[in-house]
């Protein structure tokens, strides 16, 4: 491996593999070929891959891990250091399995009913509602890691015109399907919770169905495009 990197343990159950702490498209093309790599192996006791905007957490379970290499009982993590270590000395990133190259499709109600804190980017932006939801409508989005519930997207890049901090004083409960903004990231709330971002407006698709085979509507890897519809449409497709 040319690049350089670090392993931590994250818990008694997991280390981390970090890829510098750099947030780009060219960086998390490399944690999910790295994903990919990781993949391939046999991991004592493995468990799951989650990765995330510079890293991927490897998941193990220490007892299998132990029956399966007795000699790593003397210190479970910093075998599991040193054998992944060992292995991504042959890891090359490869950048043509980095990203789901189809665009995904996210009706969007932009509708002041759904749009809460609009007005307010507006002001802070001192621009429009109408160009807020334009230029945000206008690009398409990554899928960098999911986050916080179930099926929660962090996306970006945003263009610095409408990336926002995080409000002040988060709100307590936050609609399911509400999409927002914080930072230089968008997201989506897949159910209601508690939430700091700035609410620009809501989805009708549902983001997190746990009777499903395939629970979660998007992925990490994930190319999306916000396409804007009338509240209309919103209510019918509801």
């Amino acid at each position: 491996m040319n690049d350089a990197y670090h392993i931590y343990p994250l818990s008694e159950k997991a280390l981390t593999i970090e890829l510098n702490n750099r947030i780009s498209l060219d960086n998390h093309y490399k944690v999910l070929s790295l994903q990919h790599f990781l993949q391939q192996l046999f991991i004592p006791g493995f468990i799951e891959l989650v990765p995330a905007y510079c890293s991927v957490t490897v998941f193990y379970e220490p007892s299998e891990v132990i029956n399966k290499i007795p000699e790593s009982k003397t210190g479970i993590s910093n075998w599991m250091q040193h054998y992944l270590s060992a292995q991504l000395n042959s890891w090359q990133p490869q950048q043509h399995i980095s990203a789901n190259k189809n665009i995904i499709e996210i009706p969007v109600c932009y509708d002041d009913e759904y749009g809460l804190d609009l007005n307010e980017m507006a002001q802070y932006h001192q621009t429009t509602k109408e160009e807020i939801i334009r230029i945000h409508t206008g690009n398409l989005y990554h899928v960098f890691m999911m986050g916080f519930s179930p099926g929660f997207p962090y996306m970006g890049i945003l263009p610095d015109s409408i990336a926002t901090p995080r409000k002040n004083q988060p709100r307590l409960k936050v609609p399911a399907g509400s999409v927002g903004i914080a930072g230089n990231q968008t997201g989506i709330y897949p159910s209601e919770s508690p939430g700091g971002w700035n609410i620009i407006g809501r989805t009708p698709l549902k983001l997190f169905d746990k009777e499903k085979s395939q629970p979660f509507l998007l992925n990490t890897g994930d190319t999306i495009k916000f396409i804007p519809i009338s509240k209309k449409q919103f209510e019918e497709l509801t």
